[in-house]
């Protein structure tokens, strides 16, 4: 038995039943046209409604926010509705989802400050249509927000770009506003770097996004400022390595007084161990949600862990999405 996972914690008004929480995990199921979420996300998603909590895959907040193919938005009205299934089937069999909002960046598209803060703001009611919980602006990686806050991409001379984080927190003053009694929550990788890039890209050489003084420096401004508006949590990406480093988190946890989630490499010892540390108040797990759709039993037992098959994480239609099975004895 897990003492500290499968605690129950509240997170923005949302009684959680365990820690355990469903980290987003792009799986590029939306093959229609309209990159509407269908039947087949409503059964991923309620499968793995024993978490405490989900977020969901990143979701984009406009058509020109689009990074990759066949991933949802919550940006029209079928997708609202095409959402409100999923949720719908989360609540019934007792779960709770926020959406995480998405854009891809300036690679795809460039465009107006006013028209991403726009973006965001008309996202967010249409989550709340949808029937979500609450939001999770995706400010990780290497998409839109990221190369804000990265010296080395954001080179412009205005405002935005000598207070690299005021894009970010504009979208969360944007976000808040509209959905005041909601849960929202800002998903940050200060330790974003080589480690992290695709192994097919890691031969092209300089990689912007490196780990060091001033980036570290930024996201402390950025979570300093963070906790003093009202957000629900902060979800952290901590340090790639062989096992989870507390003290990358840790750095944060004294920066933000609200409920910090801890993610990156994380099991079921070592999720227990930074909770009980007071570093974490819940850890999130992405990979190994894939193939486990029960994994708060599985720790909570003592059960094994299945391993996913990777050549079915970002295409294969019902396989390798919704046909992992439920631990069983041999």
């Amino acid at each position: 038995m897990t003492a500290q996972l499968l605690h129950p914690v509240t997170i923005g008004g949302l009684r959680l039943p365990n820690r355990v929480v469903m980290a987003p995990t792009t799986r590029a199921r939306a093959t229609n046209a309209d990159l509407v979420p269908t039947s087949l996300h409503a059964t991923h998603y309620s499968q793995r409604a024993a978490a405490g909590l989900i977020i969901s895959e990143g979701t984009w907040v406009s058509r020109r926010a689009i990074g990759f193919p066949d991933v949802p938005g919550v940006y029209s009205d079928p997708q609202v509705v095409g959402w409100r299934q999923v949720t719908d089937v989360v609540h019934a069999v007792g779960g709770r989802i926020v959406a995480q909002l998405w854009h891809g960046g300036s690679t795809p598209h460039e465009q107006r400050i006013d028209d991403v803060v726009a973006d965001y703001r008309a996202a967010t009611g249409n989550a709340r249509r949808a029937g979500f919980d609450g939001v999770e602006i995706a400010a990780n990686g290497t998409y839109l927000l990221g190369q804000f806050l990265n010296a080395r991409l954001n080179q412009r001379t205005d405002t935005y770009g000598t207070q690299r984080g005021r894009l970010l927190l504009d979208i969360v003053d944007a976000v808040t506003d509209r959905w005041p009694d909601g849960c929202v929550g800002v998903r940050l990788s200060p330790y974003w770097a080589d480690a992290d890039r695709p192994r097919a890209e890691r031969h092209l050489g300089d990689y912007p996004y490196t780990a060091d003084a001033d980036t570290l420096a930024c996201h402390d401004d950025v979570v300093a400022a963070l906790d003093r508006r009202p957000l629900t949590y902060l979800h952290l990406r901590g340090r790639a390595g062989a096992v989870p480093d507390f003290a990358a988190i840790a750095r944060y946890r004294a920066l933000f007084s609200g409920p910090l989630i801890a993610n990156h490499g994380f099991d079921r010892d070592t999720g227990d161990a930074i909770i009980a540390a007071g570093i974490a108040d819940a850890v999130s797990f992405a990979k190994l949600f894939i193939a486990n759709p029960d994994l708060v039993s599985r720790f909570a037992l003592g059960h094994d862990l299945a391993t996913s098959d990777h050549a079915t994480h970002y295409t294969g239609g019902a396989h390798g999405y919704v046909d992992y099975p439920i631990w069983a004895a041999s």
